[in-house]
C-alpha cells in the first residue's frame, strides 16, 4: 500500500484505512450502477425500436437478467480486472483515482450518447492511475494486454457473428409468411434480448468485483488464494449484481436512442439476429476471462446485421463516431485517472482537501443536472401510429417501399416517422407480393 498513505492524509487521524476502504467500495458500486445505466441499451434498445417491449418494460426484464447472471457465471473476468495493477501499487489511492477517470468518462459519454465501454474506461483508470505511482512496472501488462485485444475483437467478432445470422436466416425463411415470421421473432426476441441481459451481467458486474476484491487484499482485509488469484466474497457478487441490476432499471434512454435507430433500422427478425449474435460473442469472451464491452459487440452486431439485410443500409458516420469514441476510451479514463492521483496524493493536505471535494461537488452536480434534463422512456418509445408503409421481404425482415427500393435511408433521415399522405398513396403497393 505504498500509495495508501497520501490519500489516507486526506482523511484525518481516525480509522482512516477502514473508512478510505468502505468509502472506495461505495465508489466502486457507483461505478457499477453506473455501468448498468450506460449499457443498458445494450440488451434494450432493439426490442425498444422494434416495438417488441415498451421501454419501461424493457429495462425491468433487462435487469432482471442482468441479476439472474449471479447463479450462472464465474469470476474468471474479475481475476483479469483485478490483476491490471501489481499488488504492491493497488492500494487506496490508486482505486480512488481509476474509480473517478471511469466514472468521469461513462458520465461524459452517456451525456454525449455515446455507447462507449464501461470496462475499458475502468482499466484505462487503473493504468492512468498505475502508470502515475509506480510507472510501467506497476501495470501487468498481461491483463491490459487481454482488455486491449478485445478492443478489436469484440466489435469485429459481433459484426461478423451479426451478418452470418441474418444471412442463414433470410435463407432458411426466404419463402416464409412475412405476418407470421414476424409474431414469431417478437416473441423470440425476448430470448435473445434475455441472453444478452445475462450476458451483460456476467461479464460487466465482475469488473466491479475484482476492483473491490484486489481493494480488500491490498488494504490486509482478505487474504489471496495459494495460486495468487482473487478471492471474491459472496456479499462483493451480491452487492456488484444489484448495483449493476439497479443501474439498469433506471435505463439510458439516450444510448438506447443511439443504439435503436441510429445505426441501422431494425425488425424483429433482425433485432433477433443481433442480439442472439452478440450474446454468443460476450458468453464466449466471458469463458475466456476477457473483460469484453459488451456495448462495442452489440453496436458490432447490429451493424452486421443491417450489412447483410437486403432492405437496411447502415448510418457509417453514426458507426464511425462509435469508433472514434472507443478508441479515446482508454486514454480519457487514464488521463483523468493520473490526474486525480496527483491531486490526491502531491498536493499539501490543507490544498488537497478542498479541491478534491470541490471536484467530486462538481461531477455530482454535473450528474444530477444531466439526468434532470436526459430523455425519459417516452422519449425513446416509436409511436405507435408510425406504422412502416412497406412491403416486407419474406422471412428477411427487411423494409421496401412501395417503389420496390431500400426505405431505410428515409426511415433514419426522419427517425421513423412517414409523411401520411405518402402513406395512403403507397398502401396498396406496399402489401403486394414480392
Amino acid at each position: 500500500m505504498s500509495d495508501a498513505a497520501g490519500l489516507v492524509l486526506l482523511l484525518g487521524p481516525v480509522d482512516t484505512t477502514l473508512l478510505a476502504v468502505v468509502g472506495l467500495i461505495a465508489l466502486a458500486l457507483l461505478f457499477d450502477y453506473t455501468n448498468g445505466f450506460h449499457d443498458s441499451a445494450n440488451a434494450i434498445a432493439t426490442v425498444v425500436a422494434t416495438r417488441v417491449l415498451r421501454p419501461r418494460w424493457a429495462v425491468a426484464w433487462a435487469a432482471a437478467w442482468n441479476f439472474v447472471a449471479f447463479f450462472f457465471v464465474g469470476t474468471a473476468v474479475a481475476n483479469t480486472i483485478g490483476s491490471t495493477v501489481d499488488s504492491e501499487y493497488f492500494g487506496l489511492a490508486v482505486v480512488f483515482a481509476a474509480l473517478l477517470g471511469a466514472l468521469t468518462w461513462n458520465f461524459t459519454s452517456w451525456h454525449l450518447g455515446l455507447p462507449t465501454s464501461s470496462s475499458h474506461a475502468l482499466v484505462g483508470g487503473l493504468v492512468g492511475a498505475g502508470l502515475t505511482a509506480g510507472g510501467l512496472q506497476a501495470i501487468k501488462a498481461e491483463s491490459v494486454e487481454k482488455t486491449a485485444l478485445f478492443i478489436v475483437v469484440s466489435p469485429i467478432a459481433g459484426l461478423l457473428l451479426g451478418g452470418i445470422v441474418m444471412l442463414v436466416i433470410r435463407a432458411a425463411l426466404h419463402r416464409a409468411n412475412v405476418e407470421r415470421t414476424e409474431r414469431r421473432f417478437r416473441l423470440l426476441q425476448l430470448v435473445s434480448s434475455a441472453a444478452v441481459s445475462l450476458a451483460h451481467g456476467g461479464n460487466d458486474a465482475q469488473k466491479t468485483m475484482g476492483v473491490i476484491a484486489a481493494l480488500l487484499v491490498s488494504s490486509g482485509h482478505l487474504a489471496p488464494h495459494p495460486d495468487g488469484s482473487l478471492p471474491v466474497p459472496g456479499w462483493v457478487v451480491i452487492a456488484a449484481y444489484t448495483a449493476i441490476a439497479a443501474g439498469t432499471l433506471s435505463g439510458g434512454w439516450r444510448i438506447v436512442r443511439t443504439m435503436g435507430q441510429g445505426i441501422t433500422h431494425l425488425r424483429p427478425v433482425s433485432g433477433f439476429a443481433a442480439e442472439t449474435a452478440a450474446a454468443v460473442a460476450i458468453f464466449s469472451s466471458t469463458s475466456l476471462g476477457a473483460p469484453v464491452s459488451t456495448t462495442h459487440t452489440v453496436a458490432g452486431a447490429v451493424t452486421g446485421v443491417g450489412a447483410t439485410n437486403a432492405g437496411a443500409s447502415v448510418n457509417w458516420k453514426v458507426f464511425g463516431r462509435l469508433v472514434i469514441a472507443w478508441v479515446v476510451t482508454m486514454p480519457a479514463a487514464a488521463v483523468v485517472a493520473a490526474i486525480t492521483y496527483l491531486l490526491s496524493t502531491r498536493l499539501p493536505r490543507p490544498i488537497a482537501i478542498p479541491v478534491m471535494t470541490a471536484l467530486m461537488l462538481v461531477l455530482v452536480a454535473a450528474l444530477i443536472l444531466a439526468l434532470r434534463r436526459a430523455p425519459k422512456a417516452a422519449d425513446v418509445e416509436p409511436a405507435r401510429a408510425e406504422a412502416i408503409p412497406a412491403g416486407l421481404r419474406p422471412g428477411a425482415g427487411s423494409i421496401i417501399d412501395a417503389r420496390g427500393i431500400p426505405a431505410s435511408r428515409e426511415v433514419l433521415d426522419h427517425g421513423g416517422a412517414v409523411d401520411e399522405a405518402e402513406t395512403a398513396a403507397q398502401r396498396g403497393a406496399a402489401h403486394q407480393p414480392w
